[in-house]
């Protein structure tokens, strides 16, 4: 009866009381409203559902992208379960999403869900016909989140470019966010689904342009800082990152040990000298 134009991954959808509300693909018996944007941990859902089902529409070429999905599980009212679990493996994760502990067995506690109170989005473009305009960039994106993801303007702490690359801050402390506001969480995942070509919204994909300059991006990285510091040790840690600590160590041990080699030599030099000088002198 109606098109969710705020998500595309629904089904069953209908007028309710003038509103548009669509059942979640993957998750029975929750529907959402389309007037609205759709909690993250639902969208995930609905993903990796269509994945499994392969009623998704892959562009040519496609190949798939992993990096931070799996099949979530949610509340009843969309969001993130503070424990997530793939088979007997867990992890703890905070509002966005995204794992903020080690991985352990089932019987890992997550006592509560913790906030994410900062996303920050660092988008390189490709290069552009002429220079960028920095003040229309900013009046861009600004705009953008604010109208396309319904996200409050106070919200969006800081917009910086420096060529090529977009530094975008979005900042919301529990005690800021009232129950009408959209959590920043959900508008990054929508945002960074636009900017990679994959929008969730029906038949509206996102066009950047600035001055009347179509710009493409190469590449998006999203960083997330929670109200509470994440809780992973040093099994956690890249392999490169492990490495680089180990070049470190060996290279201070190294010069350690030159160090006292050396003056071991120069002691010995020195008294060598004081022993000649002695016999010089006697004879």
């Amino acid at each position: 009866e109606c098109v969710c134009e705020k998500n595309k991954r629904v089904s069953n959808c209908r007028l309710e009381n003038g509103v548009c509300r669509c059942d979640s693909i993957g998750s029975p018996g929750v529907s959402v409203n389309c007037q609205t944007l759709t909690s993250k941990c639902l969208l995930m859902k609905a993903e990796m559902t269509g994945s499994k089902s392969g009623r998704r529409e892959k562009p040519k070429d496609a190949f798939q992208d992993t990096d931070g999905l799996y099949d979530p599980e949610c509340e009843n009212t969309g969001v993130f379960k503070a424990k997530q679990c793939n088979g007997t493996t867990c992890w703890c994760v905070n509002t966005a999403g995204v794992r903020r502990t080690d991985k352990h067995d089932a019987d890992l506690k997550c006592s509560q869900l913790v906030r994410t109170m900062w996303i920050i989005f660092e988008i390189k473009h490709a290069e552009s016909k002429a220079p960028l305009n920095d003040e229309s960039l900013r009046r861009f994106f600004k705009e953008t989140i604010s109208n396309r993801y319904m996200l409050d303007g106070r919200y969006i702490a800081n917009i910086l470019y420096e060529k090529p690359y977009i530094t975008i801050d979005l900042k919301q402390n529990s005690s800021e966010k009232s129950s009408g506001d959209v959590d920043i969480a959900d508008v990054a995942y929508y945002f960074e689904r636009d900017l990679k070509g994959d929008s969730v919204f029906h038949n509206n994909k996102l066009n950047v342009s600035i001055d009347n300059e179509v710009l493409s991006f190469e590449k998006t990285l999203v960083y997330y800082v929670d109200e509470i510091p994440p809780e992973f040790s040093m099994k956690s840690l890249t392999p490169g990152l492990i490495a680089v600590i180990v070049v470190v160590i060996i290279a201070i041990v190294a010069a350690i040990v030159v160090l006292v080699l050396t003056r071991r030599r120069k002691g010995k030099y020195v008294k060598a000298e004081v022993i000649n000088l002695y016999l010089w002198l006697y004879v």
